[in-house]
């Protein structure tokens, strides 16, 4: 059995994402809960050189959104990154997913052997579709979920393993 370059991307942004939004529930559930003043969990870090839980948001959905973008070669949607609220980053996963969901499977074929070159000021790497899907973009995801999960975990947030993990 193969697997689509679709299927290992789409469900795996869109269940992260998911995820994503129920862990940042937990988080503005905790806040009300304890007192705790949202703008500093959401401006809260895990490193000082690290960026802040609201950040880790945004680049979740930036890495979803021009992975698929690059692989399939549409235009991602623009946000301005000026997220200031849980309901304002719970909106922006949202929109996400729209976005995710609106690319036609289709618009896939072909996309394991599409040439993608990422490039941040001096830095370029070139790509296949398949090796940016599987070694760039589903990591990098991946990570900015992992740190928004530890900050609020390090915020005192009750959360564990399942948590992460979502519903099956």
């Amino acid at each position: 059995m193969s697997l689509s370059m679709y299927q290992v991307s789409v469900p795996a942004f869109v269940r992260g994402l998911n995820v994503l939004s129920a862990l940042l529930k937990k988080g503005e559930e905790h806040a009300a809960a304890t007192g705790a003043v949202p703008d500093v969990l959401l401006g809260a870090r895990l490193a000082d050189d690290m960026l802040p839980l609201s950040a880790q948001v945004q680049r979740a959905s930036d890495a979803s959104k021009f992975c698929v973008a690059r692989l399939c070669g549409v235009d991602a949607p623009k946000f301005d990154d000026n997220e200031a609220s849980f309901q304002q980053l719970q909106e922006r996963i949202a929109s996400t997913i729209a976005f995710l969901e609106s690319v036609p499977q289709a618009q896939f074929d072909g996309a394991e052997a599409r040439d993608v070159t990422l490039t941040f000021g001096a830095f370029s790497q070139a790509f296949t579709g398949s090796g940016y899907l599987l070694t760039f973009a589903l990591p990098n995801f991946y990570f900015h979920i992992t740190t928004a999960y530890g900050i609020l975990r390090a915020q005192g947030v009750k959360l564990g393993k399942l948590d992460f993990l979502g519903p099956f």
